[in-house]
C-alpha cells in the first residue's frame, strides 16, 4: 500500500481500487472527470469509463502487434519463440472451431481467435500489483494537475467494468442475429422463436402453443448474452476483490506482510488458470452461439 493510503480507511481503499476513472455530464451541465464514486453515479448512463476504454485498447493493440510481428517474421525454417507461440494459440483456436462449429464461415475462426487473446490479455492486468499503476496515476495527478492522489482513479482491469463485458457480448449477440436471418431468413427466425419447444398438429393447440413458445424461447435468446457477460464479468471481479483484500495485509506489521506475500503469491497462480479459463469460455461460447446461427431446420433446407 503506498504511504497517502496508510491514512485512509480499509473501506475507502477498496472503494478508491474499485472506481473507475470516469468522465461525463454533471448535474450542472459542465462535463469533467468524477472526483469520487458519488460524481461518477450522478453522470448517469452517458458517462465514459476511461480506463476501461483504455486499457481494453492497449490490450487489443498489444495482441495485433506482437500477432503482426510473428506474421512478419514467420519462417519456414526453424521458428522463433514468438512464431512458435502464434502457431501454438492459431493451431488451439482451430482446433476449438472445428470440434464446436459445423456449418462454413471464414469470420468465425479469426472471431475466435480475436476473443480469446483479447479477453486473456485484459484478464491478464489483474495479475499486476494492484496499488503499482493507481500510484503512478494518482502520483502524476498530484505533480502535474495538483490534485488529490485519493481522486485519481485507475481500474487497469477492464473485464471487470460490467461496460466492457456487455459490450463484446452484445456485438457477439449482434452478429448471432445477423447470420440467423441471413441463414434461417425472417420466417425461420420467429419460426424458432414461437413453433419450438411445444407443437402439435392441431391448429388450436398450436395457436395456444405460439405465446408460449415465444416467452419460453425469447428468454432463452435474451439470456445469451446477458450469461455471457455476467459470467466473465462476475468472476474477474471477485479475482481483483481478493488481490485488494490481500493488498490490504501489506500495512500490518511484519507478520501479516508476510502472510499477506505468500497468499498473494499463491492466487496470483491460482488466478493464471482463471483468467485463461475465462476466456476460453468466452470464446466457446462464441463458436456455440454462432453455430446455432447457422442450423437450419431440414424443413427449409
Amino acid at each position: 500500500m503506498s504511504s497517502e493510503q496508510h491514512a485512509i480507511t480499509s473501506a475507502e481503499y477498496i472503494r478508491h481500487h474499485l472506481t473507475n476513472w470516469t468522465y461525463g455530464k454533471f448535474p450542472d451541465g459542465h462535463w469533467g472527470f468524477a472526483h469520487d464514486a458519488a460524481q461518477a453515479k450522478s453522470m448517469g448512463f452517458m458517462a465514459i469509463h476511461v480506463d476501461t476504454m483504455l486499457w481494453s485498447i492497449a490490450t487489443g493493440l498489444l495482441f495485433l502487434f506482437f500477432f503482426h510481428q510473428a506474421a512478419r517474421k514467420a519462417t519456414a525454417g526453424i521458428p522463433g519463440g514468438l512464431q512458435n507461440f502464434v502457431e501454438w494459440v492459431c493451431e488451439f483456436i482451430d482446433t476449438n472451431v472445428r470440434g464446436s462449429f459445423t456449418a462454413r464461415n471464414d469470420l468465425v475462426a479469426p472471431m475466435a481467435l480475436t476473443i480469446f487473446m483479447w479477453v486473456f490479455l485484459m484478464n491478464f492486468m489483474d495479475l499486476l500489483p494492484v496499488d503499482w499503476i493507481p500510484l503512478i496515476a494518482g502520483q502524476v495527478g498530484e505533480h502535474a494537475y495538483n490534485m488529490d492522489p485519493h481522486h485519481v482513479f485507475m481500474k487497469i482491469v477492464p473485464s471487470t467494468d460490467p461496460n466492457a463485458t456487455f459490450g463484446m457480448s452484445l456485438a457477439i449477440f449482434a452478429l448471432m442475429i445477423v447470420y440467423s436471418f441471413k441463414n434461417k431468413g425472417v420466417a425461420g427466425f420467429f419460426a424458432e422463436l414461437t413453433l419450438h419447444p411445444f407443437s402439435s398438429k392441431n391448429t388450436l393447440l398450436q395457436i395456444i402453443f405460439v405465446p408460449i413458445n415465444f416467452v419460453l424461447e425469447f428468454v432463452s435468446l435474451i439470456a445469451k448474452p446477458l450469461s455471457l457477460s455476467l459470467r466473465l464479468y462476475g468472476n474477474m471481479y471477485a479475482g481483483e476483490m481478493i488481490f485488494i483484500l490481500i493488498a490490504l495485509m501489506f500495512g500490518g506489521g511484519f507478520i501479516m506482510q508476510l502472510a499477506g506475500g505468500l497468499l498473494q503469491w499463491g492466487w496470483a497462480v491460482f488466478h493464471i488458470l482463471i483468467i485463461t479459463l475465462q476466456a476460453f469460455i468466452f470464446m466457446t461460447l462464441a463458436i456455440v452461439y454462432m453455430d446455432m446461427a447457422h442450423q437450419v431446420p431440414h424443413e427449409q433446407h
